[in-house]
């Protein structure tokens, strides 16, 4: 066999959950006198559109049975996949069993993560795991030497050329390509059965994001790099250019963090940390609050808020140059303000659940975790010190705890009638953090006197605590849990500032 030479679609398995985008493909078959076979609903589908149809019940000999979970698994139907065209004693025996020749295998497979999503029974959950689909998938993607397989609906399209432009002539290439998504596919399918049935057994992890895009380069040019998953899920791309691997870091770390907050908050991201951030009753306010935070490291930077845009913000916002902007909405003057910047990047978050672990890979394994999604409420603080928080600097405290959760550790963060006047990250101990907090802030005109502070872990002095107050700050949240705990709050005591305790760490390395 000339594996170079195109080779001619003559027959086609359809079986299909979702039949929507079906009907041009059954016309392109028609209309190249290509056999159709199929079975159960995708049949009484083909045939109720008017289009000739064998019963894949008519080759077996056998009816649909078990309640339709026995349908197509048989000799005749996966010999007809599986058989080698170049192989003499293959098509001796499919002589002599009778077996003719499948070209085109068309699964869309049981929505099973999608049933799983909605809740369903258990039984029902059950019920959705695909087994004759993923057995013709993985048939036809063993032989692509000689069979296409199109996996999903999402494929459909390549299909629709091979046999519109093509006249149903498929390369090797092509059918090698379409394999290829097959056993991605597949594995995909697999893993979230695996995941449901072994639901919350750590001992084991089966892990697939799916199909994989190229990006530009990753951290740095000559880096290469690839995103495996559904960018589409998380958010709808309106405007720019190809989102980068540092982009979808700091767009990853802005979701996250801005899931905290309400809709009248913006905040700005570099480098996985927010550089700025504020809550207004005026989304306009609450921009240009967010920006003053850090004016110099905003530019360039990622924003992001809860809140539909309008076109006074993007008014304000098409002032700075920066890379990506998210925002739950956008009118229709606020997106043609923001599209002045050919390059710029124009997100509108979509309504999806974030996953609830987390995984990074080390050394030669993978690191899981369940993710912080701790929000520490006004009920669960441990006034610890003499002297009590008002209640405007509860609302600060408060405030500052969601953000120092989302910065890099050793993290502090400052906050003054809810907005972030300065921050410390990434330091190899606390007080540099402070010292770096109260250094921004002070930089960009802020007043520390009056502002509260957040850290992320205890402190294992009273130093931290010592030079915050004598920048101005009053109150402090933290963890606690330190053996010098005592010594903190003694400081505090003595010197009227207001401590509480979450009793909760929030590193993030």
């Amino acid at each position: 066999m000339d594996l170079k030479q195109p080779k001619q679609i003559k027959s086609a398995l359809i079986s299909v959950f979702d039949k929507n985008g079906l009907m041009p493909i059954l016309e392109e078959l028609k209309r190249l006198d290509i056999k159709i076979i199929s079975t159960g609903g995708t049949y009484n589908y083909i045939k109720k559109q008017g289009f000739d149809v064998e019963k894949v019940e008519n080759i077996t000999d056998y009816p649909s049975i078990f309640g339709g979970r026995v349908k197509t698994l048989h000799p005749k139907v996966f010999g007809g996949i599986l058989y080698r065209r170049d192989n003499d004693d293959d098509k001796n025996e499919a002589k002599k069993y009778q077996i003719d020749s499948v070209d085109l295998v068309v699964v869309d497979l049981y929505p099973f993560s999608e049933t799983v999503k909605e809740g369903k029974s258990a039984e029902e959950i059950i019920e959705k795991i695909d087994i004759g689909g993923i057995s013709l998938i993985r048939a036809a993607a063993k032989n692509f030497k000689d069979v296409v397989v199109i996996p999903s609906k999402n494929q459909y399209a390549f299909l629709l050329n091979i046999l519109s432009k093509q006249n149903g002539k498929t390369k090797i290439i092509e059918r090698k390509i379409m394999a290829s998504q097959a056993f991605s596919i597949s594995s995909s399918y697999d893993s979230d059965i695996f995941n449901y049935i072994a639901n919350s057994d750590k001992d084991k992890l089966k892990i697939n994001f799916g199909a994989s895009n190229q990006l530009r380069y990753g951290e740095n040019p000559h880096q290469t790099a690839f995103f495996y998953g559904d960018l589409e899920k998380a958010f709808t791309q309106y405007h720019g250019k190809q989102i980068s691997y540092n982009n979808l870091l700091d767009i990853d770390s802005s979701l996250k963090l801005i899931k905290d907050f309400d809709k009248n908050t913006f905040a700005i991201f570099k480098h996985l940390n927010p550089c700025g951030l504020a809550s207004r009753k005026n989304p306009v306010d609450a921009w240009k609050d967010a920006l003053a935070g850090d004016p110099v490291s905003a530019f360039g930077g990622i924003i992001v808020t809860k809140g539909t845009i309008h076109s006074k913000v993007a008014d304000e916002i098409n002032k700075l140059f920066f890379e990506v902007i998210l925002a739950s909405g956008y009118s229709a003057n606020a997106l043609e303000i923001l599209k002045k910047k050919k390059n710029r990047i124009i997100l509108q978050i979509n309504d999806y659940n974030f996953p609830l672990e987390d995984i990074k890979t080390a050394l030669f394994g993978t690191l899981v975790q369940d993710c912080d999604t701790n929000i520490t409420k006004k009920s669960k603080l441990n006034k610890v010190t003499t002297t009590k928080p008002t209640e405007q600097q509860i609302s600060d405290l408060l405030f500052a705890n969601r953000i120092v959760k989302h910065v890099k550790s050793n993290a502090i963060v400052l906050v003054k009638n809810n907005q972030l006047i300065g921050a410390g990250m990434g330091q190899p101990n606390r007080i540099d953090a402070l010292k770096q907090a109260i250094n921004k802030a002070q930089n960009f005109g802020f007043d520390t006197k009056g502002a509260v502070m957040a850290s992320d872990a205890f402190f294992p002095f009273y130093d931290t605590v010592q030079t915050a107050h004598e920048s101005g700050i009053n109150a402090v949240i933290q963890p606690g849990g330190s053996i010098r705990d005592k010594e903190s709050i003694d400081y505090c005591n003595k010197n009227n500032v207001a401590m509480v305790f979450t009793g909760v760490r929030h590193f993030k390395h």
